[in-house]
């Protein structure tokens, strides 16, 4: 028996956009919902405050834009109504902004029902199953959820539909040096070189095998080995270059004129050749293969 596949969006959020009591686009007097859907004017709708996500790349915005010229909006935004004429955004800011720019007029849109917690929920979990976030976007996000929305972490697996280990995971990440979530930020690392950096016991080792991972382009199970094998949280020192090694990777630097990485412990090693483009990968490979 096969199992049922997940929803994408968070099982709170999903329940709230899909229950037509929070439908208020076009009741009868008998409050029985003829319709789902709205098309407001985009003068009238105003961008959302709670969005915990404020900063979109203009070349992504143009692109979308040319697809709503193209195809027209897909998927609806959803709004609330806050007054006469005037709605406020719950989720779908990109569609939003990217119909300005293509010169729209109105917008189809759900419009709901919902109090300020309620749409600050939304909007937070909506952004969550963006599949662009950093981990630290997503860890504030949680934290978020949990300060301001007053949900335990037990609660807040349920809303975004994940594990309670997985959200653990992301909101420890809040913890380590500022340095070390700038990297996870940049994409200087990743989520697997940061978890290992988790356990251990203070800022001075994270910080010296954080610089490990980023000089040595250490893999993750290097990372996960070295903090293993760290003792009681101690990181675990990569073993110095003999003078052989360090002679050998000069006289390859100076071969290939690049830089050249040798390691070797235990009678295993590797060598590593960099190059900075594809001109430079070619010359390296025209001087590696045999005449």
């Amino acid at each position: 028996m096969s199992t049922p596949k997940k929803q994408a969006l968070g099982r709170g959020l999903s329940a709230l956009l899909q229950n037509s009591e929070t439908d208020i686009t076009t009741k009868s007097a008998t409050g029985v919902v003829a319709g789902s859907i709205a098309l407001l004017p985009i003068e009238q709708i105003e961008a959302n405050p709670f969005n915990p996500r404020n900063r979109f790349e203009q070349e992504a915005l143009e692109e979308l834009s040319q697809s709503i010229k193209e195809l027209g909006i897909i998927q609806p935004v959803t709004v609330r109504k806050l007054g006469y004429d005037k709605y406020q955004l719950i989720s779908g800011e990109r569609r939003f902004r990217a119909s300005q720019i293509a010169g729209l007029t109105e917008i189809p849109a759900y419009v709901r029902i919902a109090d300020d917690k309620t749409v600050l929920e939304m909007a937070i979990v909506e952004n969550i199953q963006r599949e662009d976030l950093n981990p630290v976007e997503v860890a504030l996000s949680f934290q978020r959820l949990i300060e301001e929305c007053n949900l335990t972490q037990e609660q807040l697996s349920e809303r975004v539909g994940k594990g309670r280990a997985t959200v653990t995971n992301f909101l420890r990440l809040l913890k380590l040096p500022v340095e070390i979530q700038a990297a996870l930020i940049n994409k200087r690392i990743t989520m697997g070189h940061a978890r290992p950096l988790i356990a251990l016991d203070d800022v001075a080792q994270q910080l010296n095998l954080f610089k490990q991972i980023i000089n040595e382009e250490l893999t993750v199970r290097s990372v996960e080995e070295l903090a293993k094998n760290s003792g009681k949280g101690k990181a675990a020192k990569a073993e110095p270059k003999s003078e052989d090694l360090k002679e050998l990777q000069k006289s390859l630097a100076e071969y290939f004129s690049a830089k050249v990485d040798v390691k070797k412990q235990n009678g295993k090693g590797s060598i590593v050749i960099k190059f900075g483009s594809d001109k430079e990968y070619q010359r390296i490979l025209e001087l590696i293969k045999p005449n």
